[in-house]
């Protein structure tokens, strides 16, 4: 079993703010944009997003949620294990605005397919995008890219990509790719 650190703390920080000046320059003031974070991991990148967006805006008004998958994926009733919900939690309309989808990692594509048909119990998006920290390019399923990608990684199927979040508010984590 081997290791890689894909991002350093440091690293970490940088691609986040990256990220966060890509999506000021295609959302301006964030009017008619919304930000949904993925359950469960997802939604930790997108609170970093989030809170980093209003640093350097000073748009205080910028909506955050979260949404839950579990139900809408693909493999829900093929598991022997039931799984475990995770909390929705989208307090706004997203009928006719720009809805940025936030993960961690994009690997097959089927988590953001789910995220797509769960979306729509809330309204309507005028438009989705994906921002997502890891790119796994090679592994996709379905024909879904992201708009945002912090890092593209070519791994194989028996590597997995962790993203670890730090509470340490000086230090955002460390991604790592391990080998199996």
């Amino acid at each position: 079993m081997g290791e890689k650190i894909l991002f350093n703390h440091k690293e970490l920080d940088l691609s986040v703010n990256r990220l966060c000046w890509q999506l000021i320059e295609n959302h301006c003031d964030f009017e008619n944009t919304v930000l949904i974070g993925m359950q469960p991991r997802g939604y930790f990148l997108a609170q970093k997003i989030h809170a980093r967006l209003l640093a350097l805006t000073g748009i205080q008004d910028i909506s955050l949620g979260s949404l839950d998958i579990t139900f809408f994926r693909d493999d829900f009733r093929r598991r022997e294990e039931p799984l475990a919900a995770n909390q929705t939690n989208i307090n706004f309309l997203v009928e006719g605005k720009k809805v940025v989808f936030i993960d961690d990692v994009l690997y097959t594509g089927r988590s953001i397919r789910a995220g797509m048909d769960a979306i729509n119990s809330f309204g309507r998006p005028q438009q989705i995008e994906l921002l997502v920290l890891i790119d796994r390019r090679f592994s996709r399923e379905l024909p879904i890219e992201p708009n945002y990608v912090g890092k593209t990684v070519d791994a194989i199927d028996t590597e997995k990509v962790l993203v670890e979040w730090s509470d340490d508010e000086n230090r955002n984590g460390l991604v790592r790719l391990i080998r199996e």
